[in-house]
């Protein structure tokens, strides 16, 4: 007799699920027991003693073994539903979080805060390392669930991208924010296409550039369920190249003699992180750090609506063999899930919550997108060998990225002129 087939949960909803039991129970806790040790105050930084005094003080050990204990039952709970194996997933979970551990203490020293090398850039290098350098053991491969972790990450970063963001940017910053990311992101494509790269990186290449970075290649990668080692090589090019972008464009707008605001729109619609975005608009003064800010932010915010716009593009597009057009059904199959749980998230801490209820739970839901992220980000590592980013085909990509964030820079720096002058 045929056993029958075990039902198994789709990996979008439970990745939505999963985000969303992190995001009420924060807000509950906040609200009724503050007190709790699951809320997570992340370290801006440290030097010397403070590692030995803030981080490996008792308090905080304690915190971080319940945060990641938590999240050792949820992604537990989400991998068994979705019908993967998870016999040793426990013990394989707690090397992938002890190595996104090192990445988030390594990001947050002041010397490497200061050149704005992200906790993402550590993730992937650290993976790098270790799959480069020995075999992975079967047992450790169970917990090495990037493109969930990655879902869980985006549906939390939902909470972060307020629509009351734009509205602090005014008509003008909207203005820019739209132009630039519609007129950008079809030139890098083109560019990218014309150079003869393929499809799927030229999309993700495209909102690099053109949106916000690392997020929204990330966001664009979920959406066309694209290749990790791609969007792994992206990364890589968004956040080398921000470094140079955030020394020098201060310096280049003091020497065209710009204005504060107009030299803050310029940086924020141009430097593809946020952090090198506030250390590059400091160089120049607060009022262009505040401009830079805001700029950034309204594009951020449209973070969700492009990667709506992509699936739905990338479903539409990309038919099933024998089908003309994909129907209603096909195209909601191929939808990534995950999307809908970050605009729900959006609209929910935009709309739903008091301010102080917004910034407080915020800032601890951004500590935990960080950490799902660097687990996500230690997984592709381990999946992925040097050999396989750097290669002869990868210089097309790099060459299209550099000529599109060349037009980025010029682009916007003559819609910053002509609004903010």
């Amino acid at each position: 007799m045929q056993k029958p087939a075990q039902f198994r949960f789709n990996e979008d909803w439970m990745a939505v699920f999963t985000g969303f039991i992190v995001i009420v129970l924060t807000i509950f806790i906040y609200e009724y027991v503050p007190s709790l040790p699951l809320l997570f105050s992340p370290k801006e930084k440290w030097s010397g003693t403070e590692f030995l005094t803030g981080f490996l003080s008792r308090p905080n050990l304690l915190r971080i073994v319940y945060i990641f204990l938590f999240f050792a039952v949820m992604g537990w709970i989400g991998i068994k539903l979705t019908g993967k194996r998870t016999n040793y997933f426990f013990g394989a979970f707690i090397i992938i979080a002890l190595l996104a551990i090192l990445a988030q203490v390594i990001s947050t020293n002041t010397l490497i805060k200061s050149v704005s090398l992200e906790t993402v850039f550590f993730s992937v290098l650290i993976g790098l390392i270790i799959s480069n350098t020995m075999k992975l053991p079967d047992w450790l491969k169970q917990a090495v669930q990037s493109e969930f972790y990655i879902k869980i990450g985006l549906v939390l970063l939902g909470t972060t991208v307020l629509f009351s963001n734009i509205m602090k940017a005014g008509a003008l910053g909207l203005v820019q924010a739209l132009v630039v990311v519609l007129s950008v992101w079809y030139l890098a494509y083109w560019i990218a296409r014309k150079m003869k790269v393929d499809k799927e990186m030229s999309t993700m290449l495209a909102s690099a550039v053109s949106i916000c970075g690392v997020s929204a290649a990330i966001a664009t990668s979920g959406a066309i369920k694209g290749d990790h080692k791609k969007l792994s090589y992206v990364i890589s090019l968004v956040l080398i190249v921000a470094i140079p972008m955030m020394i020098f464009m201060p310096y280049l707008a003091k020497w065209l003699g710009l204005s504060q605001e107009v030299a803050g729109a310029w940086i924020g619609g141009t430097i593809d992180t946020t952090g090198a975005v506030v250390a590059s608009g400091t160089i120049i003064g607060e009022t262009a750090q505040k401009y830079a800010v805001i700029i950034k932010s309204a594009q951020n915010v449209l973070l969700g609506v492009a990667a709506f716009a992509i699936s739905i593009y990338w479903s539409y597009t990309n038919k099933q063999a024998g089908i003309e057009k994909p129907t209603a059904r096909v195209i909601w199959d191929r939808f990534p899930k995950f999307v809908i749980g970050f605009i729900l998230a959006s609209l929910l801490f935009s709309f739903a919550l008091n301010e102080e209820t917004v910034k407080q739970a915020g800032d601890t839901i951004k500590g935990y997108q960080n950490i799902w992220f660097s687990m996500a980000f230690v997984c592709i590592g381990l999946e992925t060998r040097f050999r396989d980013i750097f290669t002869a085909e990868n210089r097309r990509p790099m060459y299209a990225f550099l000529l599109a964030q060349l037009f980025n820079v010029i682009i916007t720096f003559v819609i910053a002129y002509l609004l903010f002058r």
